[in-house]
């Protein structure tokens, strides 16, 4: 146990800190101004809900945004250079009369939230720099006040890409030195051997109960033996170890013991990369699971999916489990639950109870009772396509839901439906779906090749839903595209180089009976296959569970030359924000614009071009008596990287 260090002892450790170790912060933060009038306090908002009770740009006002302030931080990646490709996915906070962001190279930045001045920056001096699958990217950081006036009593915590959870005093961007070692805890410790890339935080963390609960990533499908997906709980102040659940089921435990008998963090088990939620009423940290890994076969498996695809209740002091809803039952198609819980209770919906709406990356929202994790609606267990490859156990049955139905479609795409652009590319696709297995949303991965529509990417993706609840209005965003699975015998895998260039993804899902393909159902234009549109937005109604509206989201521009820009819809990463000004706001697209849409009728009432694509999600707060509309604008991989955070407000 560590001695407690004298003020003098922690003001020297963070002078050394500052000179020496990279931990850069601002020896002359900027005084702070008078207290803002409605925060931003976390990843969604005042819950989870995406909502804003500000109504200072509402739909008579929103013609007159203007950018009030841009912040660029400089990090910014084409991955040709030492680090990966970047995407700036982050939705800041707005709490201590400051708005705090982290940026893909895991610097945190401090704003004020007037102007976009820097106050301060900490830069943790990331050795994970490349590598991996996945761009370089932080969606988020957390904040925490507790009682006094001593230093770090305010704290932002986060995680980083080198695994390390980071505790900085909120005021200065100085590391709390009394949390882990030198303000940083190792997320690595007690996990098996792996490579730098292969684990790490994307999402921040939940603060609950002065504990910060986080998860990570797990890069998909190289190995049965991957990471541990395990939840841990750690001391906000300390950085000490409070709790950890590994996502395995008690009879899975007794079957797997190490060989003194005992229990431990079980590898290749469901992770949690996705944003949790909070309940502090019920003490519920609210997890939504993964898959373990390999993603697309689990003939192997014995039971490690239990909680699976799923809605995991945890108890918020001890990590012990409460409840859980599976979405999908023995996951091998990357349907893996993606997308923040969204907490609400609304006169008229489940009885007023409180709920969840989780959405799924199958077009599925699943409405539960937030105590219970029972659907407040009828879910229907449907029979789906059987006959899998040699070895595969299949579920006979998979969970659709009544109310909402389905937002995406879960027929079969066949000749009859696939389009390829205005006809342009549909002779090459009915060629292509004649090839493979396409039975509906639930067809397994096959030898020949089958259809995955939607794909693993959605559906709904870890933007999750926006929810007004006080019209009991809820928002949800989907990309409608499929891709062809492929699964290839281990030896014939192993058999020849399978490097793969994108879109082509070679899996070697090591330890398991095969390896896999999977690339995009596209036409030889190289556009989807699939029925227009190719992204949507949707408002429904939660009282009845039927669709409000629904238009195409996003144009072919910046996808395709002038004259070639169509609104077809386009495939789209983010979320949405609603407003009591009656608007909902979402990016996401592929093209460069942030639209404000009427929730009443759906009507598209402002859009605004960016420098780069906006796939994130907006936040929106009040300061001085403005409102102010902010989104990161930074691309992703399919799109020209960029830095941009940009604010918006009318004129003052």
């Amino acid at each position: 146990m560590k001695k407690p260090r004298s003020l003098a002892s922690i003001a020297c450790l963070a002078l050394i800190c500052v000179l020496l170790s990279g931990c850069w912060a601002n020896n002359n933060p900027e005084p702070l101004p008078d207290v803002a009038d409605t925060d931003w306090p976390a990843y969604g908002g005042s819950g989870t809900d995406r909502f804003s009770p500000l109504s200072e740009i509402n739909v008579d006002t929103v013609k007159e945004l203007e950018i009030a302030w841009r912040h660029d931080s400089g990090d910014v990646s084409t991955g040709e250079g030492e680090w990966s490709f970047t995407s700036l996915q982050v939705t800041p906070i707005a709490v201590n009369n400051t708005l705090y962001y982290c940026t893909p190279f895991g610097r945190v930045f401090a704003l004020n939230p007037q102007t976009g001045k820097e106050r301060w920056v900490f830069d943790p001096q990331i050795k994970n720099t490349s590598g991996g699958y996945y761009p370089a990217l932080c969606r988020g950081v957390s904040y925490w006040e507790g009682t006094g006036q001593d230093s770090c009593s305010k704290r932002i915590v986060y995680g980083t890409r080198d695994a390390e959870l980071i505790a900085l005093d909120a005021d200065t961007g100085l590391p709390c030195q009394g949390f882990g070692d030198n303000g940083r805890v190792a997320l690595r410790e007690q996990l098996s051997e792996h490579d730098s890339w292969e684990y790490y935080p994307t999402s921040p963390p939940v603060i609950v109960d002065d504990k910060a609960v986080i998860g990570a990533l797990v890069v998909d499908n190289l190995r049965t033996d991957a990471p541990s997906g395990v939840v841990r709980a750690f001391d906000i102040r300390s950085g000490k170890l409070a709790w950890a659940w590994d996502p395995v089921s008690e009879d899975y435990k007794a079957r797997h013991r190490d060989e003194n008998g005992n229990t431990r963090y079980h590898q290749g088990s469901p992770n949690v990369w996705a944003p949790m939620s909070v309940d502090r009423k019920l003490n519920l940290v609210l997890v939504p699971t993964g898959n373990p890994s390999p993603d697309l076969y689990g003939g192997e498996r014995d039971g490690i999916d239990e909680y699976g695809s799923s809605v995991v209740a945890l108890d918020a002091s001890t990590g012990s489990y409460r409840w859980h809803f599976q979405t999908v039952h023995h996951d091998v198609w990357d349907f893996d639950v993606a997308a923040q819980p969204t907490l609400f209770q609304i006169p008229g919906v489940g009885q007023g109870r409180p709920a969840i709406a989780q959405g799924t990356k199958t077009g599925m929202v699943f409405l539960l009772d937030r105590e219970t994790g029972k659907p407040l609606y009828p879910v229907e267990e449907k029979p789906v396509p059987q006959n899998g490859v040699p070895g595969e156990k299949l579920s006979p049955t998979q969970p659709f839901t009544t109310h909402p139905k389905p937002l995406h479609f879960t027929g079969a795409l066949n000749e009859d439906n696939v389009e390829g652009l205005f006809g342009f590319g549909k002779r090459a696709c009915q060629k292509l779906i004649r090839q493979y297995r396409s039975e509906g949303i639930f067809t397994p991965p096959s030898l020949e090749g089958s259809v995955l529509y939607p794909a693993n990417i959605g559906g709904i993706n870890w933007g999750s839903v926006a929810i007004n609840p006080e019209a009991g209005l809820m928002f949800v965003n989907q990309m409608h595209f499929a891709t062809v699975v492929k699964l290839i015998p281990r030896d014939e895998y192993d058999a020849e180089p399978r490097d793969g260039v994108y879109p082509l993804e070679y899996f070697p899902m090591k330890g398991s009976a095969y390896g896999a393909l999977r690339t995009p159902l596209v036409s030889n234009w190289g556009t989807p296959c699939v029925p227009k549109p190719w992204g949507s937005f949707t408002a429904v109604d939660l009282k009845t569970g039927e669709i409000k509206w629904q238009v195409p989201l996003g144009t072919t521009r910046d996808l395709a030359p002038f004259p070639f820009w169509f609104k077809t819809g386009v495939p789209n990463t983010g979320g949405s924000l609603a407003t009591a000004g009656g608007l909902v706001f979402i990016g996401a697209t592929t093209d460069r614009y942030l639209r404000a849409f009427d929730q009443t009728s759906g009507d598209e009432v402002w859009r605004q071009r960016l420098p780069f694509t906006a796939n994130a999600t907006p936040m929106t707060y009040s300061v001085g008596g403005r409102q102010y509309l902010v989104v990161a604008a930074g691309g992703h991989g399919w799109s020209e990287p960029g830095d941009a955070l940009i604010a918006f407000a009318l004129p003052d």
